[in-house]
């Protein structure tokens, strides 16, 4: 298997991690997105579309979600989301 190359080295300790996202959790502002009834027509329709397989599946159900909870634009230095009609992607760290 290859390796893939880390972005935090270290990485944070699990401690300091699980207190941050408890910490997001409890903002009074966060919003979790869930699949809805319709979510497997539309994740289905972009697999099709964007002739989606392998591990970009995972991005096609991230895109269906924003999607269908009318997100507009998806923060993400991701480059594969620009495959995804009907969602703007847009890199924060870039200018």
């Amino acid at each position: 298997m290859k390796d893939c190359a880390r972005i935090y080295v270290p990485p944070t300790p699990h401690p300091v991690a699980l207190d941050q996202v408890d910490a997001w959790l409890e903002s009074p502002s966060l919003v979790l997105l869930a699949e809805s009834d319709s979510h497997w027509d539309s994740l289905r329709a972009g697999l099709l579309a964007g002739h989606i397989t392998g591990p970009l599946v995972h991005d096609a159900r991230v895109a269906a979600l924003c999607q269908q909870h009318g997100v507009a634009e998806l923060w993400t230095a991701d480059r594969d989301f620009g495959r995804f009609p009907g969602l703007k992607a847009r890199n924060p760290l870039v200018a």
